[in-house]
């Protein structure tokens, strides 16, 4: 009967599909880098791959990942092998942590070594397997894990009297004998997990791996309906004469449909379409500087973004002349040349531009940020594009006078939903209001969050936490990225801590923060970190500018017996007024939306689940203006 209501409710509804439940987790890891292969068995292979771990069925060819999602305790392995007679897979993390795993997804942690302190080095370098136990060879000594039990079951130093004389030989064969079938496996993904930028642009999440380091890992990625597809870099070592492509960061242009995309990097400036290499700017060709006029891997273009009419402007770090450039539609350069952001005053680079120029961004009234991420100059700048001047700032005082030491660099700018500007920086967020804009010493706030202890006591917001990322959700609330420290979210009013995501208490994959970007229809909240990237589902959207009947709707719908979580309305204006109502016109919730999302957890103003019915959302706007209707079915 329940099945019949629930088919019925759903044709009179004509309810949308649910786009995740507020509150969940997900990982996007990669698997590219196979390094070890243990089959389970017959059916069943487990494969480390990119640190990361997935079985494949070889009966119906399934693949299932594993990540801290869905069962895992750490991020990083290291170390694989599978016990024939335990029937169980132990996998050792890079801090030693120990999952045993089961070919039906059971997982099961120790974490007595991971625990454990020591002066020793813990580190596992092999894995041996012997009837139910496991020996990790260690840099102490041995550990011998009991796989049937889940426990330690001893550990030997080198000088301990039993310490184990022989061991059976390390079995590496499986890798030779399905390394074929493995290649041509596609568990998803992108290809490395060094996530240092993100930018999320027509409903596709744009990353590239935001550095300067040696490795190799210069691909772009894009993350579109639930696939990856990654840029092509065919040709472009032999046309730039380089060994590796590093990508510091992209832009992509909101004026067509193509992914045209462009790629700064140490090496110059590299353009795409349609995920594909179509040309390279160096100093040959452009304007583009390196520091001492010769060295090809220092044409540094550190900042790139587009104006919303499809002009490209970027950076061009350790510059002799000019470091603001624009690559406008039609293909003309231009060169903007200014002192504020020409003070790089160390060894061979004196009197070059600064050297950490980046992280560029358009706020909404069309003036161009960017700042100096590095030591030696700290600062952020705002430039006014239709009269061509530039205000630096460089020295951070506060509304109390003081000065706010930030040592190590600026690391990003953001806009909020009332036009004010944060700075991130090493020592904690700045925001400089609207009414310090345009002025050359501006006055910064450190925002004061009272104590609430019965003193008058406050603290300055994220004080002293090196802050490397930051976003704005469509309630207005600051995601802080840290380096160290996790995630932070904080209040529209900047008054609350409403969460705080680490390692320790959240499927969170590290305490790195590189990148922060938004879904802003979905309200998912990607991180990318030195780990991977992973994602929280939030309950703020960006708001709509007007409600109707096709841009509000609520999931899950219906919701059926077994469901006890949110209940999401979508769709809605800024802090617009919700009401829920029963089939008889009472009122059994009401509150405003968080951006343009309002979520409601099923029950009635006393709590208690409320009964099975079609339940009516009812809208308006902040100002009072009548908005739309959209229904719930609740099936109990």
């Amino acid at each position: 009967m329940k099945k019949i209501i629930i088919v019925l409710l759903l044709s009179i509804l004509n309810c949308q599909f649910s786009i995740g439940q507020i509150g969940t987790w997900k990982n996007y890891l990669a698997y590219s880098d196979i390094q070890q292969i243990r089959a389970a068995g017959n059916d069943y292979l487990f494969v480390l791959a990119s640190n990361d771990l997935y079985q494949y069925n070889k009966t119906d060819q399934s693949i299932l990942t594993y990540d801290k999602t869905n069962g895992l305790s750490d991020t990083y392995i290291t170390y694989i092998c599978w016990c024939p007679q335990a029937k169980r897979l132990i996998a050792v993390y890079k801090n030693s942590n120990i999952d045993l795993i089961d070919v039906k997804g059971n997982v099961t942690n120790i974490s007595a070594l991971y625990n454990k302190i020591m002066t020793g080095d813990k580190t596992v370098s092999s894995i041996r397997i012997d009837g139910i136990y496991a020996y990790l060879i260690c840099g102490f000594g041995i550990v011998k894990v009991n796989m049937q039990r889940a426990e330690i079951a001893d550990t030997y130093t080198l000088n301990h009297p039993e310490y184990p004389k022989t061991l059976p030989a390390e079995d590496n064969s499986d890798y030779d004998k399905y390394i074929e079938l493995v290649k041509t496996l596609r568990p998803g993904g992108p290809r490395y997990n060094y996530i240092g930028f993100l930018r999320f642009v027509n409903d596709k999440l744009y990353t590239c791996n935001g550095t300067f380091s040696d490795s190799d890992i210069g691909n772009i990625h894009v993350y579109d309906n639930d696939q990856w597809r990654v840029f092509s870099t065919d040709g472009i070592r032999d046309v730039a004469n380089i060994d590796h492509f590093k990508v510091k960061c992209i832009a992509i242009d909101p004026t067509t449909s193509d992914d045209h995309v462009f790629a700064g990097s140490r090496n110059g400036l590299f353009e795409f379409r349609n995920g594909s290499f179509i040309k390279y700017y160096n100093r040959d060709n452009s304007p583009i500087e390196s520091f001492d006029g010769k060295n090809k891997d220092y044409q540094i273009v550190s900042g790139t973004v587009f104006d919303e009419t499809g002009d490209l402007w970027f950076l061009n770090s350790s510059a002799p002349t000019a470091s603001l450039i624009k690559l406008s539609k039609d293909g003309q350069f231009t060169k903007y040349n200014h002192s504020e952001y020409m003070k790089y005053t160390s060894g061979d680079f004196k009197n070059k531009s600064n050297a950490g120029l980046g992280s560029m961004m358009f706020n909404s009234q069309g003036t161009l940020w960017f700042t100096n991420d590095n030591w030696t100059l700290p600062a952020f700048y705002q430039y006014n594009t239709s009269n061509n001047t530039v205000i630096g700032c460089e020295k951070f005082q506060n509304q109390d006078g003081t000065i706010v030491n930030v040592v190590t660099g600026v690391r990003c700018c953001a806009e909020d939903i009332d036009g004010s500007m944060w700075i991130a920086t090493s020592s904690g967020p700045l925001l400089l209001t609207k009414d310090q804009m345009d002025i050359d010493s501006p006055v910064l706030t450190q925002v004061k969050v009272p104590r609430n202890d019965g003193t008058n006591y406050a603290d300055y917001l994220l004080t002293g936490i090196d802050i490397l990322s930051m976003a704005i959700d469509g309630g207005g609330r600051k995601w802080f990225g840290t380096n160290g420290n996790g995630v932070f979210l904080i209040s529209a009013d900047n008054m609350e801590q409403v969460q705080h995501f680490t390692v320790d208490n959240s499927p969170l994959i590290s305490n790195i923060i590189l990148s922060i970007a938004i879904n802003p229809n979905t309200g998912e909240v990607f991180f990318g970190t030195d780990n991977g990237l992973c994602s929280y589902i939030s309950d703020a959207t960006t708001p709509n500018k007007e409600m109707t009947k096709d841009n509000v709707w609520a999931y899950p719908n219906p919701v059926e017996p077994d469901y006890t979580g949110p209940i999401t309305i979508t769709g809605l204006t800024l802090n617009a007024d919700v009401k829920i109502l029963s089939s008889n016109g009472a009122i059994v919730n009401e509150g405003r939306s968080n951006g343009g999302t309002y979520v409601w957890n099923g029950c009635d103003k006393k709590g208690r689940r409320v009964a099975s019915g079609v339940y009516m959302v009812a809208t308006a706007t902040n100002k009072g203006e009548k908005g739309t209707v959209c229904k719930i079915a609740i099936v109990n």
